[in-house]
């Protein structure tokens, strides 16, 4: 069986290369991909070589192939059909943790069914999702407080969407894009500006990906808030102002990677229990606004530094491998 997958060979270079399949193994599924989703934030540090090597071991992704900084195969939204496999995955859509291949081997047990009122292209949004979850799951928060997301990226607007569906929860979600005013307003936020962030509030997520934002969130924290470090900067060293506000507000600063279940669920929800949950959360119409058209694959090598650029009104770029 030949197989072609996306390969980051260089800083800003990427290509498609064919590959032979082994014969499936028992505990093993054939996936036949239908669509994948691009992580514009930690996809575009890796086609630039800018994962530190320090990092190497805890950013590979859980089927990658190569090694970082490059060639590497990477990727974790991928959505297909199963055609050959365990008699319960048989014939079902799933969504796997696997780079962008259009026919790939993996575990069964990293097979998540698709529920069937999610299509393809949404449930791509699963692993930011499940990003999401885990967020919350980090932040605790509570009925009636005031909450704050900087950064209207797609992990930062699902965030925005699951503390908006907490009762009297307020929520406002800032960036510097004033173009991702009605995604936030339809994920249920409020949206505003850098210069017109609330201040005093009593949970902030950061999610910008930037020095400036997570600045940002800790001049707009209240007395003893917690803050929700959601986003990752890859080499990049962050200059903070905790000689300010930090010690007198009592701030909580508190990183959340969704690599290891939350504190407050671990030991109760496994990885496949929470990107289970992740993807019945899916089931909303509303999500396909972060969803950029979808490019076919084979074109995915000369667009993906465009696709990788900030910005743009559809967070979420996504890739089609059928016609």
């Amino acid at each position: 069986m030949k197989a072609r997958a996306l390969w980051y060979v260089a800083p800003g270079v990427a290509e498609l290369r064919e590959e032979s399949l082994p014969p499936r193994a028992p505990d093993q599924a054939l996936v036949r991909m239908r669509a994948s989703g691009i992580s514009r934030g930690t996809e575009r540090l890796v086609l630039a070589g800018r994962v530190p090597e320090s990092q190497w071991p805890v950013m590979r992704a859980p089927l990658m192939a190569g090694d970082f900084p490059h060639p590497v195969k990477y990727g974790y939204a991928a959505v297909g059909v199963v055609e050959d496999g365990p008699d319960a995955l048989l014939g079902r859509r799933v969504f796997c943790l696997h780079p962008h291949q259009d026919l790939f081997l993996a575990p069964a047990a990293m097979c998540i069914p698709v529920p069937d009122d999610v299509p393809d292209l949404r449930a791509v949004l699963a692993a930011n999702m499940e990003t999401a979850v885990n967020i919350l799951w980090d932040a605790r928060p509570l009925l009636g407080e005031w909450a704050l997301v900087v950064g209207a990226g797609v992990v930062g607007l699902l965030a925005a969407a699951l503390l908006a569906r907490i009762p009297g929860l307020s929520v406002t979600l800032c960036d510097i894009d004033p173009r991702r005013a009605g995604l936030a307003r339809a994920m249920g936020a409020e949206f505003c500006r850098p210069e017109e962030a609330p201040k005093g509030c009593d949970l902030v997520v950061h999610a910008s990906g930037s020095a400036a934002g997570l600045r940002l969130a800790l001049a707009h924290a209240g007395f003893e808030a917690r803050i929700i470090e959601a986003s990752w900067h890859g080499d990049r060293e962050v200059s903070l102002p905790l000689g300010e506000a930090f010690h007198a507000g009592r701030f909580a600063l508190i990183s959340s990677q969704v690599g290891q279940v939350a504190p407050a669920m671990r030991g109760r929800r496994s990885h496949a229990d929470r990107l289970a949950l992740a993807l019945a959360l899916l089931a909303d119409s509303r999500f396909d606004a972060l969803l950029a058209p979808p490019l076919p694959f084979a074109g995915l090598p000369a667009a993906l530094p465009g696709l990788l650029e900030e910005g743009g009104s559809h967070p979420c770029p996504t890739i089609l491998y059928y016609p």
